[in-house]
């Protein structure tokens, strides 16, 4: 009976916290839908434009400083701040290289949260997940190869070329940590930011036309993606805190 009345103990500690979870990303939902709505599909430069796109990253991770603490800094919190400065510089078309440097930073910092203790401490040494790591270096190396001839007729393409290279080195080791880790949400969200950068590479180095919706799937499910990772690293959160409650 002790057993069934904790469990439901922290079943109702769970529900409460994703309401108030979801309350407090309300902000998130309105500024997203704002941007999408008044200053897509082709938002001129500026830096109120700058500020409507970026506004809904940095309230996550405001959402995750709160919940998790200024730790989260050199973690996903800081990941999202840097990926807000990459949305700024994307704003203006000469400084996207800034742009794209600013977004490998902040893969870097969710990198180095998914190797903390808190992401790490299920077994992932199965060999279905070697298979799965394979296959997502053999999916992003082909596409990395597709773009190759596109990138190279591009202004600064010596620049450009090997940089992209890198980008997508550091997006698939995040994905690959991100499955590693084996939540839901986190592994969601590093796929789908995995899409929206490559919705934007085809439009951006010219592989496909412009779309008529082309920019609203690129930043629909770049906020997506930001949103599972900042949920995703909020639960991993309360999880640990959960098991050093049961612990003690």
């Amino acid at each position: 009976m002790d057993i069934l009345e904790t469990h439901a103990y922290d079943s109702r500690l769970r529900r409460n916290a994703s309401c108030v979870l979801f309350l407090g990303l309300l902000p998130f939902f309105l500024s997203a839908a704002a941007y999408l709505q008044l200053w897509l599909p082709d938002p001129s430069p500026s830096v109120v434009s700058a500020a409507a796109k970026s506004a809904p990253v940095i309230y996550l991770a405001l959402v995750v400083l709160y919940r998790n603490g200024l730790g989260s800094l050199v973690g996903v919190a800081g990941g999202l701040l840097f990926s807000a400065g990459g949305d700024i510089c994307l704003i203006w078309p000469e400084l996207f290289l800034h742009g794209m440097g600013s977004f490998a930073v902040a893969h870097l910092l969710y990198s180095l949260c998914f190797l903390s203790e808190r992401y790490t401490y299920l077994s992932s040494s199965s060999s279905l997940f070697y298979v799965l790591y394979l296959l997502l270096l053999l999916l992003v190396g082909g596409v990395y190869a597709n773009l190759l001839p596109y990138l190279q007729n591009v202004p600064d393409a010596g620049i450009i070329t090997p940089a992209v290279g890198v980008y997508v080195l550091l997006i698939v080791v995040m994905a690959m940590l991100a499955l590693r880790t084996r939540r839901p949400l986190t592994l969601m969200g590093s796929l789908v930011f995995m899409i929206s950068d490559l919705c934007l590479a085809l439009q951006h180095f010219g592989v496909i036309p412009p779309q008529e919706y082309g920019q609203h799937v690129v930043m629909v499910t770049y906020y997506l993606a930001q949103l599972l990772i900042a949920i995703g690293d909020v639960r991993a959160k309360e999880n640990d805190e959960f098991r050093k409650w049961k612990r003690s």
